[in-house]
């Protein structure tokens, strides 16, 4: 129950890592028979990944080591054309990954400026966000869900109200991709990024970027990569082929789940992949009402984020506090039981800080995906029983 923190790899997803090591595990680019293998393996599974998020081009995504180093890499490449005095707005309900990338631009004379989350309803406030914005508004960095709070942003009308402003929106989705169907152009994002690892593949992470953008910044590669070396000069030292390879497994899973529920038919791959979701959406709202119901029940328990388990408003990972108990003497007990789940700051440290939970050390959180039970949860709750 730690699955924010990173879920279960795909059984086929191991085995497309170790097939791919013992048949082509070779370098890219030559004309030999093995190489050329290797390519074709490659370009393949980007362009199913391409299809899961709906990218029109599957250069628009680049494949990278963690969602940190590709926000970092992305921070230093699109900034390169900036002037001091230019704004970035980040909140402080996000990862580290989407926050500190932006922030550590203030040496160069970048102002940022924090959308704060409201403290009581525990969300992002579009009218907020309204007054930071101004002319000087470079970007936006937000996350898509709170991987503490668990609840889920409106992306699309965030989306416009900074298009409107004249800037551009970056989303981290990474607690957000292991539960429901990401698409790209109707959000209608500049740049997107997640870890798979954290939605039943390898670790290794995707960001997607709006092509015309990607080809007019500045690369991170050799010198003579050109401007429509997309996305290779995003990429120094290339990118991870085998665990790239083992990507494949991830849409092909969506397609099971819809097969194995609905039957084989003549459906597209777009509609597999949207009602594979909502299957899992559906079915996680019932672990997260579940949970939720025992947790609200017990007066002496603070749910940091949305009390309600609806699928509308939050994904099931779900943080709490204990008003007699510090969250880490709370894990003691769950830890006893073989139970996994954690406590702390999740590196969203300006929420837990403006929250005022330091003191707590931080929160509980429970992280649930598709492949956990109902009896998992009451064995949870169970032992939540006997410590409270």
């Amino acid at each position: 129950m730690d699955n924010a923190g990173g879920s279960q790899i795909l059984g086929r997803s191991v085995n497309y890592i170790s097939d791919y090591l013992i048949n082509s595990n070779v370098q890219l680019g030559a004309t030999y028979k093995v190489s050329a293998l290797a390519g074709k393996r490659l370009n393949e599974v980007t362009g199913q990944v391409a299809r899961l998020v709906n990218a029109k081009d599957q250069k628009e995504i680049v494949i990278g080591p963690t969602s940190s180093m590709l926000l970092r890499i992305l921070s230093l490449c699109i900034s390169d054309s900036w002037e001091e005095g230019d704004e970035v707005i980040v909140t402080n309900t996000d990862h580290e990954a989407n926050v500190s990338c932006w922030t550590d631009l203030q040496k160069k004379g970048i102002k940022i400026k924090i959308w704060k989350v409201n403290p009581e309803s525990f969300e992002l406030e579009l009218p907020e966000l309204e007054k930071l914005l101004s002319n000087s508004t470079k970007l936006v960095a937000v996350t898509h869900c709170s991987n503490v709070l668990g609840s889920i942003n409106p992306i699309k009308k965030i989306a416009k109200i900074v298009h409107d402003a004249g800037g551009l929106i970056c989303v981290d989705g990474v607690a957000y991709a292991p539960h429901r169907k990401i698409d790209v152009q109707e959000l209608d994002v500049d740049f997107y990024t997640f870890s798979w690892y954290k939605a039943y593949g390898p670790h290794l992470a995707m960001m997607y970027g709006k092509l015309e953008l990607l080809t007019g910044m500045k690369g991170l590669n050799h010198y003579f990569f050109k401007p429509e070396d997309v996305p290779y000069k995003f990429q120094p030292g290339n990118y991870n082929f085998e665990l790239t390879y083992g990507l494949r497994a991830i849409p092909e899973y969506l397609g099971e789940i819809y097969d194995q529920h609905f039957g084989l038919q003549n459906t597209s791959e777009e509609e597999k992949y949207q009602e594979s979701f909502k299957l899992i959406e559906a079915y996680e709202e019932r672990l997260a009402k579940q949970l939720l119901n025992y947790l609200n029940s017990v007066k002496e328990i603070k749910i940091i984020g949305q009390k309600t388990g609806s699928a509308l408003k939050r994904v099931p990972t779900i943080s709490f506090i204990h008003e007699n108990f510090k969250s880490s003497e709370i894990i003691t007990h769950t830890d006893k039981a073989n139970i996994g789940i954690r406590f702390g700051d999740f590196y969203a440290k300006k929420l837990i800080q403006d929250l005022g939970l330091e003191k707590k050390d931080g929160v509980v959180r429970v992280s649930l995906v598709h492949y956990n039970t109902s009896e998992e949860v009451k064995k949870l709750i169970q032992v939540f029983k006997e410590i409270f």
